[in-house]
């Protein structure tokens, strides 16, 4: 393993042979795989990292582009071959992570990626209703008013329950202290700054790809889903019933049943 950029923490769950490496969603931390972890732990040790601005890694310094410096802390733990898998904005990295280097990744699982420019390219109604549902929080960010901004984020995106009063007090910070990461990522996702969606851009992608959605998600996902199993080479999309875009936190088992599956056959 090569060393991590400075600071970057990583830590690792299950004793299985099956090496898997993951990347988490804006406003989690690597925690947040403890729960799928331990539905794999005889057959997969899973190792996490935290993005820059999450859990105990410092805090993204503004510079530079986001997403590609967190591809960088991701790469630096992609020594050997492993099923990657990343969830929202933890996919988009995942997936760029297999652009890069895409001879040590078995698999790859995008779950609920939000790269929203393949909305934009396939299905722009779609993505302008949940641009318009979104105008609260980036009303709240106009304003400056960050803690405003994570609540009503998290109650777009998270799972409903705690509500944002009752989470303990150190989660509400933690999550106010990401905030800034999700306005700073808006080109990235959607208008595709880096260039994921570009012609001849995913070809590098020809492992087999597993594109997770919750039923109960956002339409968009579904749309982006869609249009990046269109792009891959070897991608196939499922939709788990009744989750909503946190399901490999508030649905482990059927992800981990998903997951086995797929791996299976690789």
């Amino acid at each position: 393993m090569k060393d991590l950029p400075a600071g970057v923490f990583s830590r690792s769950f299950g004793n299985g042979p099956r090496q898997v490496l993951a990347v988490h969603c804006s406003l989690a931390h690597s925690g947040a795989w403890r729960g799928l972890a331990a539905e794999l732990a005889e057959e997969a040790t899973l190792t996490a990292f935290d993005m820059l601005s999450h859990g105990r890694s410092p805090d993204w310094d503004g510079q530079g582009n986001y997403q590609l410096q967190n591809v960088e802390a991701g790469l630096a733990l992609l020594t050997q071959p492993v099923d990657l898998m990343g969830h929202s904005f933890g996919a988009t990295v995942a997936l760029r992570m297999a652009m890069a280097r895409p001879a040590l990744v078995r698999s790859l699982t995008l779950i609920e990626p939000v790269l929203f420019a393949a909305a934009r390219a396939d299905d722009p109604g779609v993505l302008s209703r949940m641009e318009a549902e979104s105008q609260p929080v980036d009303a709240a960010l106009a304003a400056g008013d960050i803690e405003l901004a994570a609540r009503l984020f998290n109650r777009m995106w998270g799972t409903g329950d705690p509500k944002w009063p009752d989470l303990p007090e150190q989660v509400r910070a933690a999550m106010v202290r990401a905030m800034p990461v999700i306005p700073a990522s808006y080109q990235t996702l959607h208008l595709d700054e880096n260039g994921t969606l570009a012609a001849g851009a995913l070809d590098p992608v020809s492992m087999p790809v597993l594109l997770l959605s919750g039923g109960a998600s956002l339409p968009v996902m579904q749309a982006v889903a869609a249009g990046l199993s269109r792009r891959l080479a070897c991608a196939r999309c499922i939709t788990i019933p009744g989750a909503g875009h946190m399901l490999p936190v508030t649905h482990p088992e059927t992800t981990a049943t998903q997951l086995r599956g797929f791996w299976a056959e690789h």
